[in-house]
């Protein structure tokens, strides 16, 4: 029987040990001990869960439910120390389960016996708990049988932020290493089936290459590497005459998962890279070019026909969003039914003008997100599509090794035969959702197509990218992605195959006026910082108005500073949050400026980062409210004003 005190005496080794090396070495060793102890049990695969932080594989839907709240309720009914207390140990460590240690201390350290399957088996009570009552009885009773270092890594795991220097990669080596199988074996298994735990049985027992794709789990995105010029993305992916006539000479090629020799279409892009006459000293220049569109980046799955109805939509951080977009999850609903079989596909959720026939400002989309529950009102005013652009599964096939323009000639044909099914009303007659209530719900409106394909060509000079470029904020979107023809798809990775071009807004000068402690290595640091411009009345009466919050890009050195300043020159000590004397400028970069209640200025400023300290600069030549005005005003994707949508 492994216990959780195990896991937690490993992960307090490795939360202090720098070298990788170790680290992998220790944790190999603790699965194969955990393994040889009980091979039938699922023991190992619980302990690397554990120290991966996820108390749940990825494929599998659960959640614990347990937020900071329910968590730091109940460390103080088992503790008995005040709020006070728990807000001081939060506050110097930036941890609650740190916190949790220093509260319970005190407690009788004793001989835990608390298994893994213990621990599972309340994990699993608390994803289907009806109450909040009963979670948090659930986290008492863990933690009442828990010594002080097993309560920490308890709270951590049930956070799900283990803070031990340990990534799932590094699980996976080591799970490789204790099992003595290959890491791309290993990583091939929880790519295709995404649970950790099922892929130490399978190492253990040699059956990872019985590993197969499931659906409704999310892979990881591919993502791109952003340049400032088109000259510099040229330069990335041009290709040398030479080796342009290689390709010419690769004429013929065989299609994986076909046993004969296709010949190239000569009208696809693949035709287009290789069979163009060459030129003495011609830029060839092997990279497709699209729009970068400023919406929510997602994987779609679909067409599965032993769910024929399922639809699972997901965002980047792996979050399934399905519910905030119900038109896309009836749209793809269809796919079924036209054969295809089971897809997924990468692009991004736009809020559409149908009028107008292009996406809408992000900050408008930004109103849908996240919420659970989306009326008739929301689907009228803000209006989703998908606008897809690479194709990861069909066919039965993983496509991630495919060169993506072959991934792009199967997408276009997978587009064509959806197209017309992937269909959803505007609005719906909500009464369907009502017991019954299908007897006397209305027929539903004309539908609207759901499924968009983003235009994609090969790029052909600096001048084209420029043209391109132009074009593409003339439509509202925030510039160009330039993609090699030939990449293939790496999940979870950001290199030089893509590219995106995108030029930032004039920065502005501000001045911060607070500033929040940090977490993690930065607890105990002011590292969060508030700032505002000045106001239409500064002049008379000094009138500051806050504008955003920004805590990237200064180095240890300058935020360390920042923060002495700050406990030194405190107007307002609201525990977590310190309002200060406005008298430090920063300069600030940020993607876009949008309308927003959330500051007094009226505006927020969307990806804020610090780009230096201004100390040569003085408060009275800040920018003001008006100069953010004017910002806003010359976008070409500043959000439409609109009134938010009742949910009546």
């Amino acid at each position: 029987m492994a216990l959780f005190r195990d896991v937690a005496n490993l992960a307090e080794m490795l939360a202090g040990e720098a070298s990788r090396l170790k680290k992998r070495a220790a944790i190999a060793e603790a699965i194969r001990t955990v393994h040889e102890a009980a091979p039938e049990s699922e023991d190992a695969g619980r302990f690397a869960l554990s120290i991966a932080g996820t108390p749940f594989a990825e494929a599998d839907p659960r959640k614990l439910n347990a937020g900071g709240a329910l968590l730091s309720k109940a460390l103080l009914e088992v503790s008995g120390a005040t709020q006070v207390a728990l807000t001081a140990a939060y506050r110097k460590h930036g941890d609650l389960g740190a916190a949790g240690f220093d509260l319970l201390s005190t407690k009788d350290a004793g001989d835990s016996r608390l298994s893994l399957a213990e621990v599972a088996e309340a994990f699993a009570a608390m994803a289907v708990a009806r109450t909040t009552a009963v979670r948090a009885g659930l986290v008492e009773g863990l933690l009442r049988r828990a010594t002080p270092i097993e309560a920490k890594y308890l709270l951590k795991l049930m956070i799900g932020d283990m803070r031990i220097g340990v990534k799932q990669s590094l699980v996976e080596e080591a799970i490789a290493a204790a099992s003595s199988s290959s890491v791309a074996e290993v990583r091939h298994a929880v790519m295709l089936e995404a649970d950790l735990g099922f892929a130490v049985r399978r190492a253990f027992e040699r059956t990872l290459s019985e590993a197969r794709m499931r659906l409704f789990h999310p892979l990881g995105f591919m993502l791109a590497s952003p340049v400032e010029t088109p000259e510099e993305a040229v330069e990335r992916f041009e290709q040398k005459p030479e080796i342009a006539a290689v390709a010419k000479k690769a004429k013929k090629k065989k299609t994986r998962g076909d046993d004969t020799d296709k010949e190239t279409d000569a009208a696809s892009p693949e035709a287009t890279l290789s069979e163009s006459p060459i030129a003495p000293g011609q830029r060839i220049i092997a990279a497709f070019l699209e729009d970068k569109y400023d919406g929510m980046r997602a994987q779609l799955h679909c067409g599965d026909p032993s769910q024929p109805d399922r639809v699972a939509i997901y965002s980047r951080n792996k979050e399934d969003v399905t519910e905030s977009y119900p038109e896309l999850e009836e749209a793809f609903a269809t796919a079924s039914s036209a054969a295809t079989g089971p897809l997924i596909f990468d692009g991004e959720i736009l809020g559409w003008d149908l009028k107008e026939g292009r996406a809408l400002p992000f900050a408008v989309l930004g109103q849908r997100i996240g919420r659970k529950r989306v009326s008739n009102a929301w689907r009228e005013q803000v209006p989703v599509v998908f606008m897809v652009f690479d194709l990861i599964f069909a066919d039965g096939e993983l496509l991630l090794n495919l060169p993506l323009r072959e991934r792009r000639n199967r997408l276009e044909a997978v587009v064509e035969r959806l197209v017309e099914t992937a269909r959803s009303p505007l609005a719906v007659d909500e009464r369907r959702k009502l017991p019954q209530g299908v007897m006397f719900a209305e027929p539903d409106g004309d539908s609207i197509e759901r499924l968009m394909l983003a235009p994609s060509r090969l790029v052909e000079s600096v001048e084209d990218i420029e043209r391109a470029y132009a074009d593409a904020r003339a439509r509202a979107n925030e510039g160009v992605m330039l993609k090699a023809a030939e990449s293939v798809y790496q999940p979870g990775r950001r290199g030089l195959a893509w590219l995106k071009l995108k030029r930032e807004l004039a920065t502005l000068d501000v001045v911060v006026t607070g500033a929040e402690f940090g977490h993690g290595k930065r607890a105990g640091i002011l590292s969060d910082y508030t700032f505002a411009v000045r106001g239409p009345d500064y002049e008379t009466t000094g009138e500051l108005l806050n504008v955003g919050k920004a805590y990237s890009g200064l180095t240890d050195a300058e935020i360390a500073e920042l923060s002495a300043w700050m406990m030194d020159h405190t107007l307002e000590d609201r525990g977590f949050f310190r309002t200060v004397e406005p008298l430090r400028v920063l300069e600030v970069a940020f993607n876009n400026i949008m309308r927003s209640d959330r500051h007094a200025s009226g505006f927020a400023l969307r990806f804020p980062r610090i780009v230096r300290i201004r100390d040569d600069k003085p408060v009275t030549e800040i920018d003001t409210v008006e100069r953010v005005e004017e910002i806003y005003q010359s976008q070409v994707d500043k959000p439409v004003e609109v009134e938010t949508a009742s949910e009546d």
